[in-house]
């Protein structure tokens, strides 16, 4: 394995992401932000922040596999939520835990940061998915 996900101690405990990855490959996998919607662009769960975390999640994987990658590859996720508040952690780790299985996203996930935005670039988006992989 080309990268290991780890939390020091010291650092806050439990968190749903692991705090560290120290990635020991030479190719580097960009998959750009993935959002609820199927190949020929019809929405999945519209006003559905856990669909829509959860198919966000299944379109990253497919572009991981693309590249030959998988979620074990992953160094960093970073989420875009639209209208963020606290109150929405429930539905976000649903939409998370929902899909994990599925797509060998082991839990807890890599490094990753979930950021709050006033707006993506379609009305019916709530959230947005990129992920960085490191490959041999």
């Amino acid at each position: 394995m080309t990268v290991q996900h780890f939390t020091p101690a010291g650092l806050l405990q439990p968190t749903p992401y692991h705090h560290v990855a120290v990635g020991t490959g030479t190719r580097h996998v960009h998959v750009s932000g993935q959002i609820a919607r199927r190949a020929d662009g019809t929405p999945v769960a519209p006003g559905d922040l856990a669909g829509q975390v959860a198919q966000a999640l299944r379109n990253t994987s497919v572009g991981l596999t693309g590249a030959g990658a998988s979620f074990a590859d992953v160094l960093r996720l970073t989420f875009y939520v639209t209208g963020w508040s606290p109150e929405k952690i429930a539905d976000f780790t649903a939409g998370v835990e929902s899909v994990a299985d599925e797509i060998g996203l082991r839990l807890p996930m890599p490094p990753a940061s979930l950021i709050g935005v006033e707006y993506l670039f379609e009305p019916d988006v709530l959230v947005e998915v990129e992920a960085t992989a490191l490959l041999d």
